[in-house]
């Protein structure tokens, strides 16, 4: 694959502020270039970044409608009301029920959780869940991840006699949902700080607003944390300000004490003794998760990570990762049918993005099999399947095109659609299909711009190999954890030469495990480049190489040694 490598270097005042910031902090230049190239330019800025403490959150109640909603909860728990905590059953869903379930079963045993069937009822607020509350005694809906746009459902609910308080981070319509309380920082009217939340994440806002109220210390809820990590991590929210925090601390907790739940997963991925990363919940943890509510039904991931007992939490966790064995089989049937009938039919080719349909498509897997089709062709992709007597289905896109803001134009042809930039569902009549399909590609077309359809690398600093030391990379670990809009720095080294031990490994040779040197330095540095095999005679010939890279240290037990990750090789 051929890379665009995107580069911009620091304005005079920029490097001034970057060796003002290294005095300060007593940091290496080149991670405060780091901090430059993140917005990051003040001391207090830094510090804040650089070491997340947990008493720099935001005040709960600065969340629009909080303390509306904590009245509310207050007042059921008083009139000991049967409450029911509801989500979506995707991983953001599942964890903000387990955790607001976890938190308030231990003050009431008057409470449910209700995770709709993502084929019978579909996303959101269901007609079917409302009744089920109406059938069990329920007078107050808590919503975690969904609800923001469920104005017909709610309506139903107060018919009913059922109270909702809405937690959401989607986007609302211009009308709310007559909920008693519509928590959601993405309001118009709201004034929150950071509007970036995980669906868990504002379920967590709602758990410390009724602890800071009820005077419970804040140690109570900080094992719950393992939960918005995983969240936070598996939603792809950026991992910024109070995400960070969270995340950070979140992923402390997942290493040294997690939940039994969790703790079945890890040991189930094989990651019992290893240290957790967010690569690891993307990768490992969140599938699993989710392979519940793509395979089966959502709930049993809340069974499980809401588990008292380790026992059943080990018998819990191998039956999830079956549905994520049967879930990769599916996975890997559908993406190559999808790109089979893509390869064969010139007019998708042409366009600037994908729609493609099959009414046989497992309904749960289409949201993955369009991220696959987004990494091979790099340009917005929408697969879409039979549900019922409805088309419904899931969008993936590119750095720089807002797939939800397409969707959300297409909406006077569409039954149900939300999501973020980046990802989105959508659900329409089969009549609607084409209307569709020409309206996507022809908002396509305008909106993705031909340099959006190479796939590019942004470099943040050019370094030479000498100035990789014990200072850089000790310090790269407070940059820690990385993700979206926080990504693990990307480094750009040029004219690197063979130390004289490079070699071809891997399935048919197809990798290059690296020593490099370049002009600044004789000790090697070892790197391993993934299927850049073409460059490998090159690199043996004793011809020079521009690469850009992540610098990660490896670590086995005791021991560890730095590597260059190399992201892409240049002549």
């Amino acid at each position: 694959m051929t890379y665009r490598w995107n580069y911009s270097t620091l304005t005079n005042d920029q490097k001034n502020r970057k060796n003002e910031l290294a005095k300060e902090l007593n940091l290496h230049p080149v991670l405060t270039e780091l901090l430059i190239k993140r917005g990051i330019e003040t001391k207090e800025e830094a510090t804040g970044f650089l070491y997340p403490k947990l008493n720099e959150l935001h005040d709960p109640f600065l969340l629009p409608d909080m303390d509306v909603a904590i009245r509310r909860i207050e007042r059921a728990l008083g009139n000991k009301e049967r409450i029911l905590i509801y989500g979506d059953y995707d991983v953001d869903g599942t964890t903000a029920v387990s955790l607001v379930y976890k938190f308030f079963r231990g003050i009431t045993s008057n409470i449910d959780y209700y995770i709709p069937d993502r084929y019978d009822e579909g996303y959101g607020i269901s007609f079917q869940g409302i009744d089920y509350a109406v059938e069990t005694g329920v007078k107050l809906i808590i919503s975690l991840d969904c609800g923001i746009k469920a104005v017909s459902k709610v309506a139903y609910a107060k018919e009913k006699g059922i109270d909702f308080i809405i937690c959401d981070h989607h986007m609302p319509d211009d009308q709310l949902p007559d909920a008693v309380a519509v928590v959601d920082a993405k309001r118009l009217d709201s004034t929150y700080p950071y509007s970036d939340l995980s669906g868990c994440g504002v379920g967590f806002k709602l758990v410390h607003a009724f602890s800071q109220r009820n005077g419970y210390p804040f140690s109570d809820i900080e094992p719950l944390l393992d939960l918005v990590a995983v969240s936070i991590a598996s939603d792809i929210v950026p991992l910024t300000g109070e995400n960070r925090i969270l995340m950070y601390h979140g992923l402390k907790q997942l290493n040294s004490n997690p939940s039994f739940g969790l703790r079945g997963i890890i040991e189930i991925c094989g990651l019992q003794r290893k240290h957790i990363t967010v690569n690891d919940i993307v990768f490992k943890i969140g599938p699993r998760i989710n392979a519940s509510g793509r395979m089966m039904n959502g709930k049993e991931a809340v069974d499980l990570m809401i588990e008292n007992d380790m026992t059943s939490a080990r018998e819990k966790s191998k039956n999830i990762d079956k549905y994520n064995e049967d879930r990769r089989e599916l996975d890997k049937k559908i993406t190559d049918e999808a790109i089979a009938y893509i390869d064969n039919h010139i007019d998708i080719i042409q366009q600037k993005s994908i729609v493609i349909y099959n009414e046989t498509w497992h309904k749960g897997i289409v949201g993955i099999v369009a991220s696959r089709l987004t990494e091979k062709y790099y340009r917005p992709a929408v697969v879409l399947t039979k549900s019922g007597e409805m088309i419904s289905g899931s969008a993936r896109s590119v750095p720089g095109f807002d797939v939800y803001k397409a969707i959300e134009s297409c909406r006077d042809i569409l039954e149900n659609f939300g999501g973020h930039t980046y990802a989105a569902g959508l659900t329409l009549r089969e009549e609607n299909l084409q209307a569709f399909t020409e309206r996507f590609n022809m908002l396509s077309f305008d909106g993705v711009e031909a340099r959006m359809m190479l796939p590019q690398i942004t470099v943040d600093v050019e370094i030479s190999l000498s100035q990789i030391t014990p200072a850089l990379i000790n310090g790269l670990d407070l940059f820690n954890p990385f993700g979206p809009e926080n990504e693990n720095p990307i480094f750009l080294t040029r004219e690197v030469y063979d130390a004289g031990n490079s070699r071809l490994v891997g399935k048919e040779s197809r990798h290059i495990k690296l020593e490099i040197v370049d002009k600044t330095t004789d000790r090697p540095f070892p790197g391993i480049a993934f299927s850049q095999h073409n460059f490998y005679q090159r690199i043996k010939a004793g011809l020079p190489v521009d690469i850009c890279y992540t610098i990660e240290e490896n670590r086995h037990g005791a021991n560890s040694f730095t590597q260059l990750i190399i992201r892409d090789i240049k002549e």
